[in-house]
């Protein structure tokens, strides 16, 4: 069992008169999570896996919901996403029934981001929560054992059952593609090309640290290039992969339109691509330390509302930062290196016109960049 950091902020605001809401991919402990903050008190639970719980929740009156919830003050609704109209259902709670805490996790935000905005703006907290990140990892198990883990943190990502289950970790995260990457999304979002869905993920994987262009993407998937933005975007909403936009201000020659594309996992991606080889045999290692550390990163702003944007940059001479943070008006560029064997700088050009500060991470400092 995991510490997770967003315990703390859940707990607290639980009472406060609005909808908790958990969304983020499957297999990552939201309901672990929900339940051990409710475990000991009373409480219901419904789990929209169940077709029974689906029929019932799907459109009831304020009458049916009553007797639904009875003398129960704390619901506990899982999986919400699979229950058609639940946004109303949910309204209709909050609104009407004032001293009940409302508890809701989601898989996905195809439809549940959707179904919940209008109806719960104004009503509802919303956080998210991904795989285990580094700190609540070094919160368990201590900086030496953690430090020892870096390596296969790299091959294997930070799924909970990854995590819970070494020696098993190629057949957990191939269960988990097969499962969710592929399954649920193809479930939650009209795909009509499943083919197509897998060679793009493929293409985005050996892609990975590189910027993406979507028409050379349809090329190599053999779709145009609308489709390839479509389910880039339906990746998105599942949690596979986060896209970096291009930091572009000044400079006539930045490069403004394309993006970079990020996995979530890195465990994830390995598998996608089925390569488990240890570092010192693979090609790239750097992709697999920038996607790490990018993915911590990105972790740490979502969980601690630090409200920074996140950008890469380049010129079309080259000349490129791996990451660029920007925040209340502060610009800071990070540079990843494996193993830097030499003083590096950023490019001049970025550090001057944007007065930006920078920062090299590597081996020996890359805990306090993913722990902020």
């Amino acid at each position: 069992m995991y510490e997770r950091i967003l315990s703390d902020k859940i707990e607290k605001k639980i009472g406060k008169g609005k909808a908790i809401i958990l969304i983020g991919p499957r297999q990552v402990g939201k309901t672990t999570l929900i339940r051990k903050l409710i475990n000991d008190k009373k409480h219901l639970f419904l789990d929209a896996d169940d077709p029974t719980v689906r029929s019932i929740l799907s459109n009831p009156n304020t009458e049916q919901i009553k007797s639904i919830i009875g003398s129960n003050k704390i619901i506990f609704i899982d999986e919400a996403q699979r229950i058609p109209g639940i946004g109303l259902t949910l309204k209709i709670i909050t609104d009407q029934f004032k001293d009940v805490q409302l508890l809701v996790s989601g898989s996905s935000s195809f439809d549940l981001s959707r179904e919940l905005n209008e109806p719960l703006t104004g009503r509802k907290w919303e956080y998210e929560l991904f795989p285990i990140c580094w700190e609540e990892l070094e919160n368990k198990h201590g900086y030496l054992v953690s430090e020892q883990q870096v390596e296969n943190r790299m091959l294997y990502g930070f799924y909970p059952d990854v995590l819970n289950n070494p020696g098993e970790e190629q057949e957990i995260l191939k269960q988990l593609v097969n499962s969710y990457l592929y399954r649920d999304i193809l479930a939650y979002s009209n795909i009509r090309k499943p083919e197509v869905l897998e060679r793009l993920v493929q293409a985005l994987a050996l892609q990975l640290g590189s910027e993406v262009n979507y028409n050379e993407l349809a090329q190599i998937v053999g779709v145009d290039k609308n489709t390839v933005s479509n389910y880039i975007d339906i990746l998105q909403k599942g949690y596979v992969v986060f896209k970096l936009d291009s930091f572009s201000r000044n400079l006539r020659n930045e490069i403004k339109k394309n993006k970079k594309i990020y996995f979530y996992d890195n465990g994830v991606r390995n598998m996608v691509l089925g390569n488990f080889n240890s570092l010192n045999l693979r090609q790239d290692t750097g992709a697999l330390w920038e996607n790490f550390l990018i993915s911590e990163r990105h972790k740490q702003n979502t969980y601690k509302n630090t409200y920074t944007k996140m950008y890469f940059w380049r010129t079309k001479q080259q000349q490129e930062v791996d990451l660029v943070e920007e925040n209340n008006g502060i610009i800071t560029g990070f540079e990843f290196k494996w193993n830097a064997k030499k003083k590096i700088r950023l490019p001049k050009t970025f550090v001057s016109e944007y007065n930006a500060n920078e920062e090299i991470v590597d081996r020996t400092n890359f805990r306090e960049f993913i722990t902020i």
